[in-house]
This record gives C-alpha cells, sequence and structure tokens, in this order.
C-alpha cells in the first residue's frame, strides 16, 4: 500500500547541548512532558529542586555552577542554517567502490520503498558523515541519505541530485519526492536536501521530513520548506518512480485535468504534459518503457508506452497510433479502462520486456550506434568479458560486441539461439542485477 499522506512523528530526542545529554546519561527515562519539553528550558525546575535538596540537607551555600545551554541541534525549531558539508560524487562504499558508467541510471522504485529505506537508516542511527560510508555503501551525509532512499547507483550531491528528478510544485508534494537547497556559490553554506514525508496536517503548513543531520538521520515534523532558506527549496519527483502495487489510476490521475490539447504531444513538444502523461502511462503498466523515467520532451518511449495504453483497451488503426486525445486522455485521468499487461506480447509490448533500461533488439545490430552500445559493452567489461574488446566499448555496434555478449550468454549455460551474440531483456536484466 502506499505510505500514508499524515504520520506520526517523534520529538526530537538527540540534542546534543550539555543538558540533553547528562539527562540521557544519568537517567533511563527523560523527565515528563508536563515539566516542559527540551531539558534547557526545564533548568531552572532542575536547578531549584537541587539548591532546595541541598538547604534540607543543611550543606553550606555554595555557588550554583551551570554550563550555558549550546545550540539546538539541526533541525530543532530556532536552528539556522544546517551544518550539512558533504563529500562530493562518488560510488558505492566510496573511492575504492566501482563507479557507474554510461548515461545516468534511474532506478524504479515505488513510494512506499522511499520511505521504508529511509526509514532504515532512522532504526540503525546512522551517525552523520561527509567522508564515512555506510554498510549499504552510501555516504553518511544529507545527499548520501536520498541517494539511497532514491537507490541511485552510486552517491551523488545537492548540485548533481536534481538530474534525477522532475521539478514539482508544493501541491503536488507525495511521500517520496524531495526538497532540494543547493547553494551553488559556497554549497556548505545552506545546502540539504530532505525526503518529504507527507503532510501533518490538513493546512500543509508543516511536513514529516526524513533527513540526515548531525549527529544522526532523523525523522521530524519541519515547517515547509524548512526552518531557513525555505524560499530556496524546490521539490522534485524522482524520475525512475512507478506506482506501488494496488494503487489505483484513479489516484495517479487525480490532479491531471482537463484535456490539453493535440499540440502539446508528439514530435518536438517539450512541456509538463508530456511528463504527466508519462507518469500517468507509469502509474497504468508503462513503466518498462521508460529507460530513465518520463520528462517533459516528447520520445519515441512516450509513443511505445501511450500505443500500448491504446491497444490495451482494444483500439487498432488510427486509433491507437501513440498520440494521446481527449479519449486516452479522459481513461488515464479518471482512471479508467485497462491497464497494461507486463505480459503482453507482438507490436503491444513494450521494447523493453518490462525490463528496466532494456531499450530492445533494434539497438544492438550490424550498423547501430547510439549510448545503449557503450553502456552494453561497459557493463560487459565490468562483468569479465573485457577481453574481446581490443579498444574499449564505444558507440558502434561490431564483432566484439558480439562475441562479449555471446560468451556472456554462454556462461549462463545457454546454448543454440539462446546464445547468438546479440542481447535480449534476460540477458540485459542478468547483466545489469
Amino acid at each position: 500500500m502506499p505510505a500514508p499522506v499524515f504520520e506520526e512523528f517523534d520529538p526530537a530526542n538527540d540534542c546534543e547541548c550539555p543538558g540533553c545529554a547528562h539527562w540521557r546519561r544519568v537517567g533511563p527515562y527523560p523527565l515528563s512532558g508536563r515539566f516542559g519539553g527540551h531539558p534547557a528550558a526545564r533548568g531552572v525546575l532542575v536547578v531549584a529542586a537541587a539548591a532546595s535538596a541541598a538547604l534540607a540537607a543543611g550543606a553550606p551555600t555554595a555557588a550554583a555552577h551551570s554550563t550555558p545551554p549550546a545550540p539546538h541541534g539541526p533541525g530543532v525549531p530556532g536552528d539556522g542554517e544546517p551544518s550539512t558539508p558533504q563529500g562530493a560524487k562518488s560510488p558505492l562504499h566510496g573511492p575504492g567502490g566501482k563507479p557507474a558508467h554510461g548515461p545516468v541510471q534511474t532506478p524504479s522504485v515505488t513510494r512506499t520503498e522511499i520511505i521504508n529505506r529511509a526509514k532504515t537508516w532512522i532504526a540503525a542511527q546512522v551517525p552523520y558523515s561527509m567522508s564515512l560510508y555506510w554498510t549499504d555503501g552510501y555516504r553518511q551525509d544529507c545527499s548520501g541519505y536520498v541517494s539511497m532512499a532514491w537507490k541511485l547507483t552510486g552517491n551523488e550531491w545537492t548540485g548533481s541530485l536534481d538530474q534525477f528528478g522532475t521539478k514539482i510544485t508544493k501541491e503536488e508534494l507525495q511521500p517520496g519526492d524531495m526538497l532540494l537547497f543547493h547553494n551553488p556559490a559556497d554549497p556548505e553554506k545552506g545546502s540539504h536536501v530532505v525526503i518529504f514525508g507527507g503532510w501533518t496536517d490538513h493546512t500543509h503548513t508543516a511536513y514529516t521530513a526524513y533527513e540526515q543531520v548531525p549527529p544522526r538521520t532523523r525523522r521530524q515534523s519541519t515547517p515547509y520548506a524548512y526552518w531557513s532558506n525555505s524560499a530556496k527549496y524546490v521539490p522534485y519527483r524522482y524520475k525512475g518512480l512507478i506506482a506501488d502495487p494496488g494503487t489505483s489510476g484513479a489516484q495517479a490521475g487525480k490532479a491531471a485535468g482537463p484535456y490539453p490539447g493535440a499540440a502539446y504531444f508528439g514530435p518536438g513538444a517539450d512541456n509538463k504534459y508530456v511528463t504527466l502523461l508519462g507518469r500517468l502511462l507509469v502509474a497504468r503498466g508503462a513503466g518498462g518503457y521508460y529507460a530513465k523515467g518520463p520528462g517533459p520532451v516528447w520520445g519515441a518511449a512516450d509513443q511505445r508506452a501511450t500505443q500500448a495504453f491504446q491497444r490495451a483497451q482494444g483500439w487498432t488503426g488510427a486509433a491507437a497510433d501513440g498520440l494521446p486525445g481527449p479519449g486516452t486522455w479522459e481513461l488515464l485521468a479518471a482512471g479508467k479502462g485497462k491497464n497494461i499487461k507486463p505480459s503482453a506480447t507482438g507490436t503491444s509490448a513494450p521494447a523493453s520486456h518490462g525490463v528496466p533500461g532494456y531499450p530492445g533488439k533494434n539497438y544492438f545490430r550490424p550498423g547501430a550506434a547510439n549510448d545503449h552500445i557503450t553502456r552494453l559493452g561497459r557493463q560487459l567489461v565490468k562483468k569479465g568479458f573485457g577481453r574481446f574488446y581490443p579498444k574499449g566499448p564505444g558507440p558502434a555496434w561490431n564483432e566484439a560486441d558480439r562475441r562479449a555478449v555471446e560468451a556472456f550468454q554462454r556462461a549462463q549455460g545457454w546454448r543454440g539461439g539462446a546464445a547468438d551474440g546479440y542481447p535480449g531483456p534476460e540477458t540485459w536484466r542478468r547483466l545489469f542485477l
């Protein structure tokens, strides 16, 4: 089921001021809320109680010594800019890891997965660090945390995370989206990113933020868009987002609005409605058509996905030309009609056959030249089949590519036509596991 829009949240309980640190050391139980919230706010009560006990015991009067309270930890109301220095882009597990090559990858993930992944660091109380990497390979800073939650193939930073998302409005925010502030003039001054966990009330003035700040990962109610630099935070939605199992088309299309017109779709179109169309199609089973997730520029993936949806309704001919008309839009926006079947065959099947990132066999044949061939070659080298490349992989399909693919297929135990040297969806899936 999708993550709920309203979530319970716990007040911050890991403040590092001397008062909080002292009471965590001397007693397992926090003072009751009726005495206030933060120990610093209860200082007078604690000092008065101590003084009263001393007088009752007849102890000589002594001057009270106390340590001035430290500023609140990041994320607590009243903060200034969060102290969140961050590392640069890096592969999983740091400099010693294997960097990702080829086009930007956006692995498929649902909203529920994003929130559940974010919760794993909260449960583990992952300490903040701009140089250390957690056991899952992600850097322990704010951008590494979002890279982990979004299931990215490497560690990004606030200056690069935007390329994995699409800008949205405040009204469109849903659990799993991110709020990003990158300060290009001084990235360590204020730059920060959080995962949006849902509104905490109907006024939409506060939300549950999942974030990585010193001293460790936390989840808490946060004023929109953040405690400081609020106007500079930009909402983004992950490009590889797919619908949660059980999510209805009506939920995905409830904000679609009326059909904007045929002029907004087709070759040369570049607008928000193309992105919205892609999201609606993904929610109806077309995720396999998009190697990088829906975007604003109309492409072959949009047309194939639209055509698959139209064919799923039983339409043929001009009614299934891959260009959304009023009828197609109405079904998508209302969550009506039939979903695209993953097991569909023939011309209605997606080129990817349900395997994320697989573009189709037409991209791998004599005379073909594209980035998918380069990416394929690099992955083959990574898997130990680089001996076939005298000069390294490139974008033009050649015999070295075919022989490398054939060797990989034979290593799977395949023979005959299953090891012909041309990558099908299962070859691709196993290569990029």
